[in-house]
């Protein structure tokens, strides 16, 4: 027999104004345009991967609207468990061509090296000091929901770390302007770059690590087995599988053998056991399967045999993707 408990709890994404979200993509849009054609005057090429960091923003809040929109639907007979995986899907998406524009800006600064070529210091300051006031706001706007939300979270470290980059080029302009400095374009070039990688690198991770079904860190699968069987109802407990559908549910599937005459205590143990599962290890949504096993059948199961059985290794499984 088996026991379905479901507690989706879907958080509310609809706090977030759209139109604010459409808004800003509209007024990073508009700074795109204007920095590209700056940094084409200028000849600056950390102002050009300013822009195209910029215009990667403007996807990076698109995509996070569409994500949005789509998480909101409700559970159907194709996706049962809801559409709630949108997000990290988007973020994905996000966190990806970050990553491939850091690179490309990355190699430019390198090709760079090989060449001279003269700046308007000038021009990158007013344009920078434009982008900052754009990107600021932006995420402010973002600030109080990136918490809750991967898919935010992605977008809102667009417009932050764009709004970095941008001071970095304001005072880039300002030491070419006054003092000649055009190498500065190459080295903020080089920073930027770095610092775009850096920062999307472990967020990606952590996106995929959740696509993949892993195990959120303050889950201990170890732990999990050692509570349901240390129940006195309960034979033993195995084929205990953990997985994170989205950021803030986790769900548990397992198999729970009780001996013939606890059956009568069976609600009682479905109930315990939930009650515990949610108490502890914060999982909301648990599927238990239940079966009958006499006293004859019971037999000594060790939590190692149980996780070649799973095939999950050793404890710190998973805490690779929470740095």
């Amino acid at each position: 027999m088996s026991e379905h408990h479901h507690s989706h709890d879907h958080h509310d994404t609809s706090s977030i104004s759209d139109t604010g979200l459409v808004v800003a993509v509209l007024a990073n849009l508009l700074l795109t345009i204007i920095e590209v054609i700056a940094a084409l005057v200028s000849g600056s090429l950390a102002l050009l991967a300013d822009a195209l960091h910029n215009f990667s923003d403007c996807a990076s809040l698109v995509v996070a609207w569409v994500a949005r929109k789509v998480s909101r639907k409700k559970p159907d007979s194709i996706f049962t468990f809801g559409y709630r995986r949108a997000e990290l899907i988007g973020a994905t998406i996000n966190l990806t061509a970050l990553i491939v524009l850091g690179i490309y800006l990355f190699i430019e600064a390198i090709m760079r090296c090989f060449g001279r070529h003269e700046i308007e210091g000038g021009i990158l300051m007013w344009v920078s000091g434009l982008a900052i006031i754009v990107d600021l706001a932006t995420a402010f706007a973002l600030l109080s929901f990136a918490k809750s939300s991967l898919n935010i979270r992605a977008a809102f470290l667009h417009n932050l770390t764009d709004a970095i980059s941008s001071i970095a080029v304001l005072i880039g302009g300002a030491a070419i302007f006054y003092w000649g400095w055009d190498w500065i374009d190459v080295i903020l070039t080089f920073l930027i770059s770095g610092y775009i990688i850096f920062q999307s690198l472990p967020m990606l991770k952590k996106a995929i690590f959740v696509l993949m079904d892993g195990v959120a860190s303050d889950i201990d699968v170890e732990k999990v087995y050692f509570e349901l069987e240390k129940n006195p109802n309960i034979a033993r407990a195995y084929h205990i599988h953990v997985r994170q559908i989205d950021e803030s549910l986790s769900s548990l599937e397992a198999k729970i053998a009780v001996t013939a005459d606890k059956i009568g205590d069976l609600e009682s143990i479905k109930r315990d056991l939930k009650d515990s599962l949610k108490d502890k290890f914060g999982i909301a949504h648990s599927t238990l399967e239940f079966e009958i096993e006499s006293p004859t059948q019971k037999t000594t199961h060790s939590p190692k045999d149980e996780k070649a059985i799973c095939g999950y290794p050793a404890s710190g499984r998973g805490k690779m993707m929470n740095k």
